[in-house]
């Protein structure tokens, strides 16, 4: 089965319910800032774990407390469904952490 990637009016529908998503380029993009080093690496261990089960891997990078996080199915060429999922699991994993502040 080959994974397509999603339309204009299904990418914009995402972006406009989750507004910590955006788009740059071609892939969905967040950044969150957490408290210390230690609170990001423990986010993104959650984030890993949760990406590992779904065989869904980000792009990220770590800069002390910040992490960024670049979400895109390769195979498809672009931001597909799975994505959408992976960012609604990753937005749940940072509702986690900011209730715990």
């Amino acid at each position: 089965m080959t994974i397509q990637p999603a339309s204009d009016q299904h990418l914009q529908a995402f972006l406009n319910s989750h507004p910590h998503w955006t788009v740059h380029n071609q892939k969905l993009h967040g950044q969150w800032v957490f408290e210390n080093f230690v609170q990001a690496f423990a986010f993104m261990t959650a984030v890993a774990l949760t990406a590992e089960a779904a065989n869904h891997h980000p792009d990220w990078s770590n800069q002390y407390q910040r992490v960024t996080i670049d979400l895109t199915t390769h195979e498809a060429g672009g931001i597909t469904q799975r994505d959408f999922e992976l960012a609604e699991q990753i937005d749940r994993i940072v509702d986690h952490f900011q209730q715990g502040k």
